[in-house]
């Protein structure tokens, strides 16, 4: 039993994991190159020591990449295991209750930089499959293929991965680098959002003019552009720029009501938030909104005099930041166009505007009826008693949609992180028992995949 193995290896596992996290790969850090080779090699040697066939350290443009694969059936299915060494800066460092480089289980907790992202998590999917191996169970072929620059845009890994096309050839992906709603509510990441990005900026005369002297005469850029980026949004709340939910998918009926029987509290989320009122696209709750909705925002604004004292001028220019998370099917490079079109076409003749593309990435779904799906949710069933919600994040992970289109598959989402484990932050911690039924809930996935394959 999985149980009964990891009770009985934990103390192992744990340092094994420690032996990872002692390693500061910050790939945030050039000082930290040579921690970055050291991490990738330490993987080396504990997936060998998992059981694998081959384990190899690979060059790319930039920090290593760890790939294994352990060949059981060439005709079988094969599943590809995805996580990143690499992991966030510590500091602040005097903000840290214990040393981040160097971990302890402390209130049943693991405190140390990585413990949840990624190594605790990447480190459940290597016992699992351990656990798998030595008792003769895995009957499906396992890839490994982790990366040490997730933190910083894994500008390396899309070129690694369109040049190892047929090395990394699978029939699915799995990726623990998610969370759950709760300890005792499991859920799912089944939606992604992508991201458009945008500096714009208006001009109207050729120099700051005096306010008195001008002013009602000549246009002021600032309100030009206030004006423009308020109208982009109306009081519905959606987004009035034409085109934009072409491809928007909707979710089906069943992923609506899993998604209204999340446990949510909007009095305690104004409350949090400090706000006395949400506001939204009309027609969908807060969950659907920030997960299953695109958004348009302005991400910065400035322009004329915002020194001490006053200054009684036009300004020449006026600029802003604007994004837009978008959602699955919506295409970014396609959203971008139609951003600077719509500003180009509305532009009064009174000021002139430049619109400049920034960067942008694309969202991701998982289908709620997708086999792989399906064995994750039975996983998450064995294990924590009830059925997983699915949850679609606000955030993106622009990689997923780059394995999906450069590989052709599916991605599941088996996270087991908690908002309470501050990743990214001082105090980074992952709960011992969650990440021992992280270990056995993976195990049960592919017990369950196999049903399915």
């Amino acid at each position: 039993m999985i149980k009964k193995y990891v009770e009985e290896n934990k103390d192992r596992m744990l340092e094994e994991l420690f032996s990872l996290i002692r390693i500061p790969s910050v790939s945030a850090q050039p000082a930290h190159k040579e921690d970055m080779v050291r991490c990738a090699e330490r993987w080396k040697e504990l997936l060998l020591e998992a059981g694998v066939d081959k384990a190899e350290v690979m060059p790319s443009k930039g920090n290593p990449m760890v790939y294994a694969e352990r060949m059981v059936d060439p005709n079988a299915k094969t599943v590809l295991v995805y996580g990143h060494y690499d992991v966030m800066p510590a500091e602040p460092f005097e903000l840290w209750k214990t040393e981040p480089f160097e971990p302890v289980v402390k209130d049943g907790h693991i405190w140390a930089r990585g413990a949840d992202d990624d190594k605790g998590q990447s480190f459940m999917q290597a016992k699992a499959f351990e656990y798998l191996n030595k008792n003769d169970l895995l009957k499906h072929n396992m890839k490994f293929i982790f990366e040490g620059e997730e933190e910083i845009g894994s500008g390396s890994l899309g070129p690694f991965i369109e040049e190892h096309k047929e090395l990394l050839a699978c029939d699915v992906i799995l990726v623990s680098d998610t969370g759950l709603i709760g300890p005792d509510t499991p859920s799912i990441t089944t939606g992604l959002r992508g991201l458009s990005y945008w500096q714009i900026e208006v001009t109207g005369p050729n120099r700051d003019l005096h306010s008195g002297t001008f002013g009602g005469a000549v246009a002021n850029p600032i309100n030009v552009l206030c004006k423009l980026i308020a109208d982009v949004t109306g009081p519905d709340g959606k987004i009035r720029i034409p085109g934009f939910y072409d491809d928007v998918e909707e979710a089906s009926a069943e992923e609506r009501k899993l998604v209204a029987s999340i446990p949510f509290d909007e009095e305690e989320y104004k409350k949090s938030l400090g706000v006395k009122a949400l506001f939204g696209e009309e027609g969908y709750s807060t969950i659907e909104r920030t997960g299953y909705r695109p958004t348009f925002d302005v991400c910065g604004i400035w322009g004329g005099y915002t020194g001490d004292g006053a200054k009684t001028v036009i300004p020449s220019k006026a600029y802003a930041k604007l994004s837009s998370r978008l959602v699955p099917h919506q295409d970014h490079t396609k959203i971008s166009q139609l951003v600077v079109d719509y500003f180009n076409s509305v532009a009064p003749d009174y000021v002139t505007v430049k619109v400049e593309k920034h960067h942008g990435g694309h969202g991701y779904v998982c289908p709620i009826d997708f086999p792989a799906y399906k064995a994750a949710e039975r996983g998450f069933e064995a294990v924590f008693g009830k059925r997983p919600l699915p949850v679609r994040i606000g955030g993106s992970i622009p990689i997923i949609s780059t394995f999906e289109k450069l590989l052709g598959v599916k991605t599941v989402l088996m996270g087991f992180g908690l908002e309470s484990n501050a990743i990214h932050s001082p105090n980074e911690n992952m709960p011992v028992d969650l990440w021992l039924k992280g270990i056995e809930t993976i195990t049960h996935f592919h017990l369950e995949y196999d049903k399915e394959a």
